[in-house]
């Protein structure tokens, strides 16, 4: 069998990189799809004119498996032998366990019959290596089936260099599909949110209006799926029994909710006939009293409009959009809660626990004897696994999941009552069946409103299953009235010992999507709680608040074989919380990265739905090298995943089978640690605006003391560097006294600085008060120095990096390289430092962050660096960007760097630079920013080494 992993990086349908590894690491090939196409022309026209099958089936796969840098015997066989169910024998041209079944004829030969002459071979193939992938071929014509997938391509031989990306599973690049949320979940969201507007314009607000809408969409489900019969008694309930202009219709509804809430024997014996038909539900969804709404005709025919619409298709997760409704914006981004689509949702709970259940499933199901027995213990398996979402909101995830877990069991109870019929075992009793239910499923949720939501959204699932269950086997089949329910507790997580909700020693998995805040956006209260549960001492650093319950999980899972699978802001994967969070995770708990997915965009399916860009990792008891560890990545953020497998997962969410430590950080140092010079950051006045002057302001000046044209500089911070805009500052630096008492306007400019600053609180504010002619931070070049944006633009390819010159003073949202070289300004534009910028940097909301601490005392140098660099080409390389960007001299650098117009020239000229530096680092260059990342991160842990060296001798030396 083929053992390979390969990491891959796509950009739009494209892959720059494959990298292919033995588990000895030792690389078999690189090769981009680019190559890969040209090598596939090559392959369509050496074998244009190829026909005979017994004679060149072997020479054409050999080579066609070539076209992808893999030699076909390394992962599949010829002329398999194969037993047809119909007792013949049979022999498949090309077999691939698991992966590919090959059926090749002759040229002009029938490929209809080749088709079902594979599907035969399929059939007879064990269950446990049937192929995903099958391919019929007469040469010159290829079909491709994705069974998974339910896929087929066609093409000619001529096409294959336009179809490769079809084959990206001979790479181990298989693209996964996740199931969305139905658009009519979304439809019948927003008629829901149009009753609450409506409601909520009459004065009913509050919890009243958040429980009675509750109760009306349960109604509407009910009346949709069985749990009301005959269908359809709450629609014409209010079309026949209330009155048009909508007036009695409250009083009315208030009377069904108690009546739902009241066994049938405890109810009057002369009640209403048409309400004697509603059941008792049972639940705590109808127990406490609500304020009677008052409706008018428009109010009632909304609610007539939701009771028309088809509600037995609709997900009870449709409770979480309906919440999302309800709440407004403000409250929304206090409790940091978004709604996680179904589609999300599977992202988290398949490679968490579904999949590995799944697989374990068809190896039982695939056995020869002992089938039934083993069924069973296995659904016994699936009824004693529990699940817990600690910070569970409306319930989403656990809806979802035990959607999935019910899904699971039925078909394993199909499975059962095939095997068991065919020894003549007993009748199954539906009423018997299933052994999984709601109360397997735990949660904590800060607000009552959402915890009533979700248990009973998880009942509304429930019934949604039981009615599968019926129509599976042929029998009624409810759990009306409620008899157990999920354990969802009303609390602030940060707050409770979740043992007491659910001990860790029963606990099977912990997964959600705990609130997103970053740190400047937390409350006090969060702040806090925040610094008190990472234990980082006086600071509570720059942990997002989400960093919280992955400390917590990984505290709670300590010591047992419980699986943790969160939702994240993608900002714990970079700049300097991965320093923060992830050695906590890593050596305080013992956890380790067993998937994840890489950034991705993760929208919600509620009204004013929030698009923020996250990821989901999947921790787990550290096992060693051994054990694979899958990574999803996106060609771009709104793409489908493409997946691929590793020795170890770095917290930078990359494959890190070439680091010797996996659980590596980069960590902020004072100093640069690679043989760069100090960078620094710009002037910081501390001035309230006093000395920094805009265009009108200057001429305004100038115009009463001429005098103080010399005093008056243009400073560039990183508008003015990108977008040449102008500002100017007043620098006193060389003023004489009586220079300045001659300037009465400076002088009163330097009187309210000194004012402003004696009015801080801070004591080195206050101490700057005695120097008010002076800045705070003061960088006063003397000499032409570089500069870069301490922001930049996430869409850029290149953050703009360039030279300005006295008497032009740099602000502090720039940081300043003093004399620099072309060598420097070459490595520092170069796509090698970009990339580590772009996975190491912290972001400002989106857009990079350029961190001196973090990104350029950390960025590693080549090897060698300075004296083995070839210095004279990297000086031509740097000079030929400049000039191109010399050509355009009226374009601000935003212009010039924006991806969408970015001047071909210039772009060729930073291509030929990359390729320069790309080879100080490594000869055969590199084919991708996640191939730079990971040769960087390798070389950075070496470059560390000696650093952490010191530091242990000096610990011993102090005795610490």
């Amino acid at each position: 069998m083929f053992d390979a992993s390969v990491a891959c990086w796509l950009n739009e349908n494209r892959v720059e990189l494959c990298r292919i590894q033995t588990q000895s690491g030792r690389i078999l090939m690189r090769l981009s799809w680019n190559e890969v196409r040209a090598r596939a022309a090559t392959f369509a026209e050496e074998w244009k004119d190829a026909a005979y099958e017994k004679g060149e089936t072997q020479s054409f796969y050999n080579d066609f498996f070539n076209v992808f840098g893999v030699q076909r015997r390394s992962v599949a066989r010829y002329e398999q032998h194969v037993s047809k169910l119909d007792n013949q024998h049979g022999f498949i041209d090309l077999f691939w366990p698991g992966m590919l079944l090959v059926e090749q004829k002759s040229a002009g030969r029938d490929l209809i019959a080749a088709r079902d002459q594979a599907m035969a071979y399929f059939d007879a193939i064990p269950e446990r290596d049937r192929p995903r992938y099958i391919l019929i071929s007469d040469f010159q014509s290829f079909e491709l089936i994705d069974l998974d997938e339910r896929e087929e391509t066609r093409f000619a031989l001529s096409e294959f260099p336009e179809h490769v990306d079809k084959f990206g599973f001979i790479l181990g690049v298989q693209r996964r599909s996740f199931r969305d949320q139905d658009p009519a979940n979304v439809e019948a969201s927003e008629l829901v949110g149009r009753l609450h507007d409506e409601l909520a314009e009459t004065g009913y607000s509050g919890h009243d209006l958040e429980r009675f809408l509750v109760r009306i969409v349960f109604c509407l489900f009910g009346d949709d799926t069985g749990i009301f019969e005959p269908r359809d008694i709450f629609l014409d309930f209010i079309e026949s029994r209330t009155s048009p202009d909508g007036a009695d219709l409250g009083p009315l509804l208030s009377q069904i909710f108690q009546i739902l809430n009241t066994p049938e024997n405890e109810r009057l014996v002369i009640l209403d006939e048409d309400l004697a038909r509603f059941p008792y539900v049972n639940g705590e969804l109808f127990n406490d009293t609500l304020r009677i709404p008052a409706f008018n005709s428009e109010m009632r025919e909304t609610l007539l409009e939701c009771c028309r619409f088809n509600w037995s298709g609709i997900s009870p997760a449709i409770f979480g959009a309906l919440f999302q409704s309800v709440l407004d914006s403000k409250k929304r981004r206090e409790q940091g809660a978004h709604y996680t689509t179904e589609k999300n949702i599977l992202k988290v709970i398949q490679p968490l626990f579904l999949d590995d259940l799944r697989a374990e499933f068809e190896r039982i199901r695939s056995r020869k004897t002992g089938r039934a027995l083993a069924l069973r213990a296995f659904q016994e398996k699936l009824s004693g696994l529990k699940f817990f979402d600690p910070a569970c909101g409306c319930g989403n995830f656990l809806i979802i999941a035990y959607r999935e877990l019910r899904l699971l069991e039925l078909d394993v109870l199909k499975e059962i009552h095939a095997a068991e019929r065919d020894v003549g075992a007993r009748v199954l009793d539906v009423s018997l069946l299933s052994k999984v239910n709601v109360d397997q499923f735990y949660g904590i949720e800060i607000g009552e409103f959402p915890v009533r939501i979700a248990e009973t959204a998880m009942w509304m699932m429930d019934h949604i299953m039981n009615n599968q269950l019926s129509l599976e086997f042929g029998e009624a089949y409810s759990r009306i009235p409620l008899k157990v329910s999920p354990t969802i507790k009303c609390a602030d997580a940060l707050e409770v010992d979740w043992s007491e909700l659910l001990t860790p020693d029963e606990c099977s998995y912990v997964f959600g999507n705990p609130p997103f805040s970053g740190a400047k956006n937390q409350s006090k209260v969060q702040r806090y709680q925040v610094k008190r549960i990472a234990s980082l001492g006086k600071s509570s650093g720059t942990l997002d608040y989400v960093a919280a319950w992955f400390i917590l999980a990984g505290a709670y899972v300590k010591n047992h074989k419980v699986r943790i699978g969160f939702v994240a802001t993608n900002s714990i994967t970079q700049g300097e919380q991965v320093a923060q969070l992830w050695p906590l995770l890593f050596e305080r708990h013992g956890l380790d990265i067993y998937f994840a997915h890489r950034t991705f965009a993760w929208g919600s399916d509620a009204r004013g739905k929030a698009h923020v860009h996250v990821v989901i990792i999947g921790l787990d008891k550290r096992q060693g090298k051994n054990t694979k560890k899958r990574l999803f990545n996106y060609p771009n953020v709104d793409a489908d995943p493409v997946e691929s497998e590793h020795t170890a997962l770095s917290p930078y969410l990359i494959g890190a089978d070439t680091i010797t430590n996996p659980f590596l950080t980069v960590n902020t140092e004072n100093n640069p640690i690679n043989g760069f010079r100090k960078l620094i950051v710009g002037s910081k006045p501390i001035d309230d605006g006093n000395y920094i002057l805009d265009q009108s302001e200057r001429r305004e000046l100038l115009k009463s003391e001429p005098e103080a044209v010399e005093f008056i500089r243009p400073y560039f911070g990183a508008r003015e560097f990108l977008q040449n805009k102008q500002r100017w500052i007043v620098s006193l630096h060389d003023a004489t006294p009586m220079q300045i008492n001659q300037m009465p306007r400076i002088k009163a400019m330097i009187m309210s600085v000194r004012q402003f600053r004696m009015k801080s609180k801070s004591a080195p504010t206050l101490k700057l008060a005695e120097t008010p002619t002076l800045y705070h931070v003061n960088v006063i070049p003397r000499s032409p120095f570089l500069v870069i944006s301490r922001v930049s633009s996430e869409r850029r390819e290149y953050v703009p990096i360039g030279w300005l010159e006295p008497p032009v003073i740099p602000s502090d949202s720039v940081t300043v390289l003093m004399n620099a070289s072309h060598i420097e300004f070459a490595l520092l534009t170069s796509a090698m430092h970009m990339s580590w910028l772009r996975n190491i940097g912290g972001r400002l909301k989106s857009d990079y962050r350029y961190s001196i601490g973090l990104v350029y005392n950390t960025f590693p140098t080549p090897p060698g660096y300075p004296n083995s660099l070839n210095s004279s080409t990297l000086e031509r390389a740097a000079k030929s960007v400049l000039e191109a960007r010399a050509e355009f001299p009226s374009e601000s650098l935003a212009n010039l760097y924006d991806p969408d117009i970015m001047p071909p020239k210039l772009r060729q000229a930073h291509n030929a630079l990359d390729r320069e530096v790309d080879k100080l680092y490594r000869r055969s260059g590199f084919g991708s920013d996640r191939e730079r990342f990971e040769y960087l991160l390798a070389l950075y842990e070496r470059m560390k080494a000696p650093f952490l060296q010191e530091a242990r001798k000096d610990r011993r030396k102090s005795g610490k």
